[in-house]
């Protein structure tokens, strides 16, 4: 992990320093600001701790959806619907503000996907298998497929006495080339590789014309969600992987790749997160990325044609400058 203790400001140009920190996440690394470094109104605050998440077991979370403008997740007429979408907008702004700087080189193609609101206690959660966040994983959308864009996550711990406590494992780079043949690579590659993968495409694409949730996963995707699948259920590497213990004490936040650093969440409630899909296009180390380091493994290509760059929707604008702590 690598803490940031001076932001703002900072003795580094903006470039240098943005590619310094995009590095390093890439590498798998934790970024980590002890005080949150973009504005949460306290106004806010208090009104978004009050609110209480559905029972439902379809919402994991209370989400919101920044180019839609919705909120999700919420119990029924547990809070003003209008004023919880202003605090999520507002929020959605102020941290993508921060992001667009702090990691200019993502900001621009990256594109902003869900925010979300955890307020359940997550330790002891009675979740199904494939759901728990306890359990070490990496991220995969199984309806938002990245064709091998990056999933970033921002973290906020909004807890005002408790920290939030995660396990980490071994980066994807480490951790492919030992179980990606297991978690079932070769069918993977042997999909991408059929005369027939054009009309295996078509139920997805075509929902994608009509504008169905259907979705057109390729044969990474494909395998991302089955290796997150894998990791939870694979009792031997849950228990005897090595692992680090990190606590992020309030008002704390965390940025991370989620889909290469295998994380569990083993206490905590009350945090706020936003996810960014990074377009691989801007990647400052991408032979680490997940989607690179699978196709070394199997000589096979593994996204749909020839890889397009996220929309730009989430672009961010500066804020100041950031310090340096290294590790």
């Amino acid at each position: 992990m690598i803490e940031v203790k001076d932001y703002p400001p900072g003795g580094w140009a903006q470039a240098e320093r943005s590619a310094w920190y995009c590095a390093r996440l890439e590498e798998g690394r934790i970024l980590f600001f002890p005080q949150t470094p973009f504005v949460l109104p306290p106004d806010d605050l208090h009104d978004l701790i009050g609110v209480r998440q559905t029972t439902a077991a379809y919402h994991k979370n209370i989400s919101y959806r920044p180019r839609q403008g919705q909120v999700y997740g919420l119990e029924r007429g547990s809070a003003d619907r209008d004023r919880l979408r202003a605090i999520f907008r507002d929020y959605s702004r102020s941290v993508t503000a921060f992001a667009g700087d702090f990691l200019a080189p993502y900001a621009r193609g990256w594109q902003l996907d869900f925010a979300s609101f955890r307020s359940v206690e997550e330790r002891g959660r009675d979740l199904p298998l494939k759901s728990r966040n306890d359990l070490l994983h990496t991220d995969a959308f199984p309806t938002r497929p990245t064709n091998g864009n990056r999933i970033l996550r921002v973290f906020t711990n909004l807890n005002p006495s408790e920290a939030r406590v995660w396990l980490t494992g071994e980066p994807f780079d480490v951790l492919a080339p030992r179980l990606a043949e297991d978690a079932g690579l070769d069918d993977c590659a042997q999909a991408a590789r059929s005369f027939w993968r054009p009309l295996t495409r078509l139920p997805g694409r075509l929902g994608s014309w009509l504008g169905l949730p259907t979705p057109d996963r390729s044969p990474y995707d494909r395998f991302m969600l089955g290796f997150h699948h894998y990791l939870k259920a694979n009792h031997v590497f849950q228990e005897s992987s090595p692992k680090s213990r990190w606590e992020f004490p309030p008002h704390s936040t965390w940025i991370v790749f989620t889909d290469s650093v295998p994380h569990a969440v083993l206490s905590g409630r009350l945090a706020l997160e936003h996810t960014y899909i990074v377009s691989e296009r801007d990647l400052l180390l991408p032979e680490k990325s997940p989607r690179q380091v699978l196709e070394k493994l199997c000589g096979t290509p593994l996204r749909n044609g020839p890889g397009r760059s996220p929309s730009a929707a989430g672009r961010g604008s500066g804020i100041q400058s950031s310090g340096v702590s290294q590790p």
